[in-house]
């Protein structure tokens, strides 16, 4: 499992566990799994899935730690 943290400036948008979460990198669209290798990413326009879940955001950046994610948003608000 996945421990998983998503801030925006002003909430907590989701923290808790999950299996997989995907998220839209600059780079291209990726997947985290547990035991991911560590990296930083900046994020753009799109949708993170978190398991089933979706949130929405604008921008941000996302620090993967083997079974720990922690990403700071700007959600989408459309």
């Amino acid at each position: 499992m996945l421990a998983v943290t998503i801030l925006s400036p002003h909430d907590v948008l989701f923290s808790g566990q999950a299996h997989r979460v995907v998220f839209p990198g600059e780079q291209g669209v990726f997947e985290v799994l547990p035991f991911h290798r560590p990296l930083v990413s900046r994020l753009l326009p799109g949708i993170i899935l978190i398991d089933e879940q979706s949130v929405p955001i604008q921008r941000g950046v996302v620090k993967v730690e083997s079974d720990s994610i922690t990403a700071i948003v700007e959600p989408d608000t459309k």
